[in-house]
């Protein structure tokens, strides 16, 4: 498994809640076992007490998310940093799942799992696949949706930099939102135009004789 897969273990968990809507899915361990996916071991681990654990790294990790949207790059990495002190990985080898054409194992690198608890093991997870993204595309791949009041995280991989949204329905809304605002105010301007015209010609005397 390619280490940047991990990455979106991150995204996952901050985008489980929305604090300009005041919406939050991650309220039961149901909710939790959700966002390991596949690893169905992991997912067995959580309890009650892992939907607030989970919670407080979803805080810390969107704050890495909104400081490298703020060209705040030495804060982003400062703060990935303290949760990679806090929740160490093991990184080891391993073949399993991959095989090339000859049925030999396919090694690649693979991180451990088998922390004290689930949030400690998904924590460790979601920065180390972070920081590689980080480390490998630059801070600036990571970023918070503009379209208001979406502020979902994303990970920039186009290849011009040039990602702004969380996907293309935020998009599609902001390009009609921008669409809108343009139409009204050139119908603005146009209304203005014509009264300006109409209060000029009422003030201009007569030149007839």
């Amino acid at each position: 498994m390619e280490l940047a897969y991990y990455s979106d273990y991150a995204v996952r968990l901050v985008n489980t809640e929305e604090p300009a809507r005041n919406k939050d899915s991650l309220t039961s361990v149901e909710a939790v076992r959700e966002l390991f996916g596949g690893s169905t071991q992991a997912a067995r681990r959580v309890s009650d007490s892992d939907v607030t654990r989970f919670r407080s790294v979803r805080s810390r990790l969107r704050a890495v998310f909104a400081a490298a949207d703020a060209g705040e790059e030495t804060q982003a990495v400062d703060l990935l940093n303290s949760l990679l002190l806090e929740f160490p990985v093991s990184p080891q080898i391993s073949g399993h799942d991959y095989r090339d054409e000859d049925g030999r194992p396919k090694w690649h690198m693979h991180l451990a799992d088998h922390p004290s608890n689930a949030t400690a093991g998904y924590a460790a997870i979601a920065a180390m696949g972070l920081a590689f993204h980080l480390t490998e595309y630059g801070v600036d791949r990571l970023g918070l949706c503009e379209a208001t009041p979406c502020r979902n995280a994303y990970l920039d991989t186009s290849t011009n930099r040039s990602r702004r949204y969380c996907s293309d329905r935020c998009a599609t809304r902001a390009n009609v939102a921008a669409y809108r605002a343009r139409k009204r105010l050139e119908t603005e301007r146009s209304a203005s135009t014509g009264r300006t015209a109409e209060a000029s010609q009422e003030t201009t005397p007569s030149t007839d004789r």
